[in-house]
């Protein structure tokens, strides 16, 4: 059995995340069966579920229509995705100033590191049950988590996830594989549909097989050093994981039924690419590349993609959109988009960049025209000023929070702190004294 000597760390995982927030902050929704949609719409899908509707069996993403047949007394409601990240600032805050926070991993999940006297298991449990009563007390009851403790990030992940709602559970030396073996392998993180089915074709089907396999047998399945790394992680190891790498900025958005042609679509992906874009730049990144997608009803997709050299000029941007965009196939060209997206790529960090040399003037007058379309935007909201290419559609393409991003609303929507003031407003000196 494996001696893992010490526990370092603490997973927070806020239970129906977007649903329990609705219920915190509208008393009148506590303790009914609701669903969270982007829209609502017969054909949407749910982003959140209440607790109390998946006791009365429904499930995320389900959709709108279909739940509302399954649960008559159903409430639907449409997300507000300010408000969820304005709550998951304040459970950080709380979750600081009792315990340090490691990383992010979501909009509803916090990883804490342990050290000192909480790599014991008795205060380590005293800890969390301290945070969650903070939490009670400070942000309010509807927010239900469950939170576990283990040798590591992955072991801890594991253990939030063994008891929903509410759980507390804590995995240490004499645990594994005992207290896990109940869990199927697609449960954990790192095995996705095809990697459990490498896993079963290579005979193992069950957790007491995974936990047995030496780390030399999971290296050669994964195909990679990632098999060895899941092995360690496994039993007890702390191999730090490698850090994810900023790789692409981009957008998609499906289409309301008035916006499914040609033109109407170019101009949602107008309205994507400025809001890219402006991410681009205050994320101090230059791209190289620009891909264009669209979806039609039928499941195909047309893509293409278009490289330069690396820049933050939306206006180059917009010339490349509109040149990708001409190039779509005649067949392509009579149909109904259904979704559009774009994706800025072959990111180049800000510090890595130079200039052309013959380009130097104009590159230095555009960011200084960007800089300023974008403190506008930020001062007095978004679309306050924006390109042509996007007009008629600059309410579409809302802030969204997806998985592994949490959106800053002071960048794609308004920051508040500035008082809808370009400089900062003058000080008024006290009066001198008598």
């Amino acid at each position: 059995m494996e001696n893992f000597c010490v526990l370092r760390a603490l997973a927070i995982d806020f239970n129906s995340y977007f649903a329990s927030v609705e219920q915190q902050d509208r008393p009148e929704l506590r303790g009914k069966p609701l669903i969270v949609v982007p829209v609502v719409a017969e054909t949407t899908g749910a982003i959140a579920v209440s607790l109390e509707a998946k006791q009365l069996g429904l499930k995320r993403n389900a959709r709108l229509g279909e739940a509302r047949r399954q649960i008559p007394d159903l409430i639907v409601v449409e997300a507000r995705p300010q408000l969820y990240i304005d709550y998951h600032r304040r459970l950080k805050e709380v979750v600081e100033s009792l315990a340090f926070v490691k990383k992010i991993q979501s909009i509803d999940e916090l990883e804490c590191e342990l050290s000192g006297v909480y790599a014991e298991p008795k205060r380590a449990l005293r800890l969390a049950e301290e945070i969650r009563a903070k939490i009670y007390e400070k942000v309010g009851r509807c927010l239900r988590c469950s939170i576990g403790i283990g040798p590591n990030w992955f072991l801890a992940k594991l253990a939030s996830d063994i008891m929903k709602p509410d759980g507390l559970v804590l995995l240490d030396e004499g645990d594994i594989p005992e207290k896990i073996l109940h869990i199927d392998l697609g449960d954990f993180t790192g095995i996705g549909e095809n990697m459990e089915k490498r896993l079963r074709a290579a005979g193992i089907t069950n957790v007491a097989q995974l936990y047995a396999a030496d780390s030399a047998r999971l290296r050669g399945i994964w195909g990679s050093v990632e098999g060895a790394r899941f092995h360690d992680w496994l039993h007890g190891g702390v191999q730090e994981r490698e850090p994810v790498k900023h790789s692409t900025i981009g957008h998609s958005h499906v289409l309301p039924p008035e916006k499914r042609s040609g033109p109407a679509a170019l101009a949602v992906l107008h309205r994507l690419l400025q809001k890219a874009a402006m991410r681009l730049r205050h994320e101090n990144f230059y791209a190289g590349a620009l891909r264009v997608t669209a979806g039609y009803r039928d499941g195909t997709e047309w893509h293409a993609d278009l490289r330069f050299n690396e820049t933050q000029d939306t206006l180059l941007f917009t010339h490349a959109l509109n040149d990708l965009w001409s190039r779509r196939p005649a067949a392509d060209v009579a149909r109904a988009p259904l979704q559009v997206g774009i994706i800025l790529h072959q990111l180049l960090a800000s510090h890595l960049h130079t200039a052309d040399l013959f380009e130097q003037a104009k590159e230095d007058s555009r960011t200084r025209l960007h800089g300023a379309i974008d403190a506008l935007n930020q001062t007095f909201g978004k679309n306050s000023v924006y390109f042509g290419g996007a007009h008629g559609a600059t309410a579409y393409a809302p802030m969204r929070i997806a998985f592994t991003r949490i959106p800053e609303p002071e960048i794609e929507e308004i920051d508040a702190k500035r008082g809808r003031r370009l400089r900062p407003k003058k000080e008024t000196p006290p009066p001198p004294e008598e």
